[in-house]
């Protein structure tokens, strides 16, 4: 049986805590970026956002970069593409749990996303790498909310196949913050945004108030997520002397595998921060057929 994630997670915090064996920030972060089992890496993201509040880290910007073709990641879930990514019934057991399965495997692929955002940009603000540990805390913790709610359903992480598709967006936008910061909370986290209340009611439908309490979590949270990403997406074209919007739709039509899909949630992207302006941009986009 798998140890408890909250014992580990105070296993792995303790041994942190106690061993200094990267006593780094960015080492730290490097060193969970490459943890394979799901429940470690969910449990040490906790421990080094625990170690940042606390003081214990000074991001040293001199610690060289390495290149992350891939992070760690267990041996399942299978990854297909998209497309072979079979749509199931959630009011069938097996549909509804391949419905979770799906959501968790977005959540475990968020922690890696919030954790590289940390690792990969230096010589930023210091209360940029704290809002992205606080993403990536709250990523382990939606993950693992999602994971236990499975076991609940009988099946384990690692079931279902899966697609790749959000790390390879921070593969093509590895070279610069401002592009990580427009693309990836701006339109691939935002998209949550959207779909998440439309997930939730069919989870209700089907009978599943778990899931629908889990669900009210991570979209309270994604708000947020997605807030901080409009900060720094702010900030960097700000320091750069870039038109926010002008600059966000060149982004949107160089990167042209990103669809904007509507409807929009405008309410909620307004508490993320989107402006009038913004909306209406999407709104446009959305709208016009694909190049």
């Amino acid at each position: 049986m798998a140890p408890h994630p909250v014992l580990l997670g105070r296993q792995v915090t303790r041994s942190l805590l106690a061993s200094r064996i990267r006593p780094n920030m960015f080492a730290n972060v490097h060193h969970v970026l490459l943890l394979s089992d799901p429940d470690a890496k969910a449990a040490a993201t906790l421990a080094i956002r625990a170690d940042w509040d606390a003081g214990r880290f000074e991001p040293d910007h001199d610690t060289p970069v390495s290149t992350i073709g891939e992070p760690g990641r267990p041996d399942k879930p299978v990854l297909v593409t998209p497309r072979e990514v079979a749509a199931r019934s959630v009011h069938t057991a097996e549909g509804r749990a391949a419905l979770i399965h799906a959501l968790a495997h977005i959540e475990f692929n968020a922690i890696n996303l919030a954790l590289d955002a940390v690792y990969r940009f230096r010589h930023l603000p210091p209360e940029y790498y704290g809002d992205w540990l606080q993403v990536a805390a709250e990523e382990a913790y939606h993950f693992t909310l999602l994971r236990d709610h499975l076991r609940t359903l009988g099946y384990e992480y690692g079931d279902f196949a899966a697609h790749n598709g959000l790390w390879e967006m921070a593969v093509k936008t590895a070279h610069d913050p401002l592009v990580r910061m427009a693309l990836v909370p701006r339109v691939l986290e935002a998209r949550g945004l959207d779909v998440t209340p439309a997930i939730g009611r069919k989870l209700k439908q089907a009978g599943d108030a778990r899931a629908v309490e889990i669900l009210a979590i991570i979209h309270s949270d994604e708000i947020g997520h997605v807030r901080i990403g409009n900060r720094w997406y702010g900030y960097l074209c700000a320091q750069r002397g870039l038109e926010p919007v002008a600059t966000f739709r060149k982004l949107l039509e160089e990167y042209g595998t990103l669809r904007l899909r509507r409807p929009f949630d405008q309410v909620a992207r307004r508490q993320a921060g989107f402006s009038a302006r913004e909306l209406e941009l999407l709104e446009e986009l959305a709208a016009s057929p694909r190049r």
